[in-house]
């Protein structure tokens, strides 16, 4: 388990891999303004002890990976899935198990869609392709948020203490907030980040309007992941993408909002396993 920093036009993308190389890839895409990091390690070990090599990465504007001007990213979601195949590429994996996170499971879907000789299989955590009948984010939430503002990134405790706050509003009522865990993530991720204000360049990005009103078209085997409380994305999302992408298999985690919370994973780790060895049941009870 080391980093890996890989370079492809005038591009650096940060990585780090987990297990055999000659076991079955599963590639994790983390959501927006967060980096790896947040694909815990603990995660990303009990994966890879399933039987699979797992790979996390920094997308672009977060951690170590290239960063650019605050307000002006130079690029569109669909750089966002080449830069997956990119990082497939760097290790030598033709084919992968592709699992992503709320923007991540955009970028899945992008993926499945423009290069669907490379995957396998794809998961969608907590997602959506934002189709205009669905429900928007809770106007409480958006409220919430919208008052979180920073005044200087530089200033640690200022940035900690405003991100744990954004954690609190995410969060379901089945779980307890677990503030000591969670600083220390938004520690490392203020120690770690090349530009820590470039991360807000991930509300910008265009280009996924062509690629989401094609879900349907997606035929990779897919599983749909959703909280039943989430405030950002609503489960209805979830049972959407479930409803419309050919054969997929909704899990549904109870009482959990917008989160990979550590007493999900259990479940999260053994429904994606199960789905990239081909062992899920075709319907699985939506709750």
């Amino acid at each position: 388990m080391t980093e890996k920093i890989i370079r492809f036009n005038d591009v650096h993308i940060c990585t780090e891999s987990f297990g055999d190389i000659n076991n079955p890839t599963i590639l994790l895409i983390m959501g927006a303004t967060t980096s790896m990091i947040w694909w815990e390690e603990e995660f990303c070990k009990r994966l890879s002890d399933q039987g699979f090599h797992v790979i996390r990465y920094d997308n672009r504007d977060v951690g170590k990976s290239i960063t650019y001007e605050y307000g002006h990213p130079e690029y569109t979601f669909e750089d966002l899935a080449d830069d997956a195949i990119q990082v497939l590429d760097a290790y030598k994996v033709d084919k992968a198990h592709i699992v992503g996170m709320s923007m991540g499971g955009i970028i899945t879907q992008i993926v499945a869609l423009k290069h669907p000789s490379r995957v396998l299989t794809i998961s969608l955590v907590m997602t959506s392709n934002f189709d205009p009948s669905l429900p928007k984010k809770d106007s409480k939430v958006t409220e919430a948020l919208g008052e979180l503002k920073i005044k200087n990134w530089q200033n640690k405790d200022e940035v900690i203490e405003c991100f744990i706050k954004k954690s609190k509003v995410l969060i379901g009522s089945k779980h307890i907030f677990d503030e000591e865990k969670i600083r220390r993530l938004n520690e490392e991720e203020f120690d770690r980040a090349s530009n820590l204000q470039s991360r807000d360049n991930h509300g910008i990005i265009r280009g996924w309007g062509s690629y989401l009103s094609r879900t349907a078209e997606i035929n990779a085997p897919t599983l749909v992941i959703h909280g039943i409380e989430d405030p950002i994305i609503p489960y209805e999302h979830g049972v959407h993408l479930s409803k419309i992408i050919p054969n997929a298999v909704l899990v549904t985690l109870d009482g959990s909002g917008h989160e990979l919370n550590y007493n999900d994973w259990d479940e999260i780790i053994n429904s994606i396993s199960k789905h990239a060895a081909n062992l899920l049941p075709k319907f699985l009870k939506i709750r």
